[in-house]
């Protein structure tokens, strides 16, 4: 099953650092994010444009595939703190 990012989610994928942990932005999935997959849809974005997915490690190959076969994947770098 491929994991997707929740309707309605956070553009940077959970909680501000004030209240919690970034989480997954896997619907369902509530894990630490630990991965920043960067994104862009070329036919909206600007080549420069970059949004944000996060993930856990157990999504982070999923959602990079779902990103992927679109060709909208960019970088994929662990997440900063």
């Amino acid at each position: 099953m491929t994991a997707t990012p929740a309707p309605g989610a956070r553009p940077d994928g959970g909680a501000d650092s004030a209240t919690g942990p970034v989480i997954c932005s896997a619907r369902d999935c509530r894990e630490p994010a630990v991965w920043a997959l960067r994104w862009n849809n070329p036919r909206l974005h600007t080549p420069d444009r970059r949004k944000t997915w996060t993930a856990c490690d157990e999504h982070r190959e999923s959602l990079s595939d779902f990103l992927g076969r679109r060709g909208f994947l960019k970088d994929v770098e662990p997440l900063q703190a």
